[in-house]
């Protein structure tokens, strides 16, 4: 029997920063500032979530089965990936009546569009970049396409601005229904007012 000769990493003579060693600090910088803002896009959401089922009217017969079905929904929202948010998000505006904004369909597509490359920058791994600094992160997605573009700082600068203007579009669907923001402290009626008008 031929003896096997084994090997291991010499980890200590790993580059530092290793496995991160290739791209710059601004790229990393940029990468996660995208990253962060994707996080902000999911949390307003819930949010929205949360506004468009709060002031929702529903008739006698509807109140508890909706109230059951409430707290459960809520609960999902803040686990959800960005695509069921989107999803769920669409759902409760399209059925909450006095919810009518121009162009929501375009809303919602642009964020589908935009939470496929969110799946690229949180999962991707990054490869060696050209000489414009740009890479192509390893990333298959559930329809098996493998992602083909090269990412650099810029390309990541421009899609944060893109999240950040979905952000703000998705806050003025609450903003333009007279409601404050959860969790802002701008103009609107405060939530608590609309949820329980009692309270003052």
């Amino acid at each position: 029997m031929t003896e096997v000769t084994r090997y291991f990493i010499d980890q200590a003579s790993l580059p530092t920063d290793f496995p991160t060693h290739c791209q710059t600090a601004e790229f990393w910088e940029s990468l996660g500032r995208t990253v962060a803002t994707f996080g902000l896009l999911e949390e307003v959401l819930c949010k929205a979530i949360f506004v468009f089922t709060a002031t929702r009217q529903y008739n006698d017969t509807e109140i508890n089965d909706a109230y059951e079905q409430w707290l459960p929904m809520l609960q999902r929202t803040l686990c959800d990936q960005l695509g069921r948010l989107i999803d769920t998000y669409g759902k409760v505006v399209k059925k909450h009546p006095d919810a009518n904004f121009s162009n929501f369909a375009g809303l919602l597509e642009d964020m589908k569009t935009a939470s496929t490359i969110r799946n690229v920058l949180c999962h991707g791994s990054w490869r060696y970049p050209d000489q414009n600094g740009a890479s192509v992160p390893f990333f298959v997605s559930n329809q098996n396409k493998f992602f083909d573009t090269p990412i650099n700082k810029a390309w990541l600068e421009q899609t944060r601005r893109h999240v950040a203007a979905l952000i703000c579009d998705v806050i003025n669907t609450v903003t333009q229904m007279g409601w404050q923001f959860p969790g802002s402290v701008g103009p609107g009626i405060p939530m608590l007012n609309q949820v329980c008008p009692s309270v003052k």
